[in-house]
């Protein structure tokens, strides 16, 4: 397993959290906060920005790490998860074909088409440092048909992504060193025969990383099949990423099963939601098994309007160095903006925390194989 990404914008530590910034902004929070918590990369969405304001206006102000004012990595969501959520709620969006994915993003509004190639000539414009193919998502539940058809357009997909990448890296004179990294992303459901004739024509073309595709949680919170089939059915050495992945105990999980990057807006919603995470003793007692290592507090809790202490003692976040739980459940019943900034400030370090321990523990495996499982 690598010990990190490359990029033009600096090395991704793996394993990572990688947090949303879904419309170029981790919520309440600003790119000073993010570094401060140790955060080391963050992900946009194409489907989004392509909206408001739009990759041209992105574009011409530099691309997406000086609109942000961010300067670390920058991965791009292609955008197919948004378009299989609006279809799922709404079929009469829109349709998925060959050519892409056709929709609307609203009933009676300017029907669109996301294209592989608008895909990646969008995330170029960006100038995301990860790229993610275009995808056809499904859902666990969807029948035989659906998961084929998904698998076969997936890849060709990813065949059109590829030549509409090396075509841009190309014309743009960018080295093995200077051009972005593109991930597949594997689709096949629950089907381990499909997820694996989806790897294995993903992994023959060659790609910088994988990606699990389709609904990655069950019905009981926990991880589908699919999650641990994708990282056995692609190369132990390419980097693995878990769109969608979030809480603590599946974002440990999943790096037991080899995934190093992980995306989701689980710590800053439920930052906004008054849900913080405490370590129970400072991650000592995390193994891979992901049982008892943390609990959640939810500060509105009446006990907590005199309590004295931090959010979490060993924590150094700015949040728990300066602030008590009371002061930081005053400033929720008041609705002070601030009370959003601290909350997600400590969410986001919990997890920038929670990635280093399992560097660590990486590290202290000397075989290079995940025990404990």
């Amino acid at each position: 397993m690598k010990a990190a990404l490359h990029t033009l914008h600096g090395e991704l530590p793996l394993p990572a959290f990688i947090p949303d910034a879904t419309r170029a902004v981790v919520r309440s929070v600003d790119s000073t906060d993010l570094a401060e918590a140790n955060v080391s990369g963050l992900m946009v969405n194409t489907f989004h920005l392509s909206s408001r304001p739009g990759v041209s206006a992105v574009g011409s102000i530099g691309g997406i790490h000086d609109f942000m004012g961010w300067h670390g990595p920058v991965a791009a969501d292609s955008g197919g998860f948004q378009v299989f959520s609006l279809l799922s709620d709404n079929p009469a969006l829109g349709s998925v074909t060959d050519r892409g994915l056709v929709y609307r993003r609203a009933r009676g509004g300017e029907k669109e088409t996301l294209t592989p190639e608008k895909c990646i000539e969008r995330q170029f414009r960006l100038g995301a440092d990860i790229m993610f193919c275009l995808d056809y998502c499904t859902h666990p539940d969807a029948p035989a048909s659906i998961q084929s058809e998904s698998v076969r357009l997936t890849v060709e997909w990813a065949r059109r992504c590829k030549e509409t990448f090396l075509r841009q890296v190309d014309q743009r004179g960018l080295s093995d060193h200077e051009r972005p990294l593109l991930f597949a992303v594997v689709q096949g459901g629950n089907d381990r025969e499909l997820r694996r004739v989806c790897a294995d024509q993903l992994v023959e073309m060659g790609f910088d990383g994988y990606g699990y595709g389709g609904w990655p949680i069950d019905d009981d919170g926990g991880l589908v099949d699919g999650v641990g089939m994708v990282a056995e059915l692609t190369p132990d050495e390419a980097p693995k990423h878990a769109l969608g992945i979030g809480k603590p105990e599946n974002v440990v999980r999943a790096a037991a099963m080899g995934y190093n990057t992980f995306d989701a807006v689980i710590p800053t919603r439920d930052a906004r939601h008054k849900r913080l995470y405490v370590t129970c003793d400072d991650f000592a007692s995390l193994t891979w098994k992901a049982e008892g290592f943390y609990a959640n507090l939810y500060i509105e809790d009446a006990r907590y309007a005199r309590d004295r202490r931090p959010v979490e003692e060993s924590c150094d976040c700015l949040c728990c160095r300066n602030y008590s739980r009371a002061y930081l459940r005053h400033l929720f019943d008041i609705r002070d903006a601030l009370a959003l900034r601290l909350a997600t400030i400590h969410n986001l370090r919990f997890y920038t925390r929670l990635m280093s321990r399992l560097r660590q523990m990486l590290e202290e495996d000397q075989h290079g194989e995940v025990s404990g499982q």
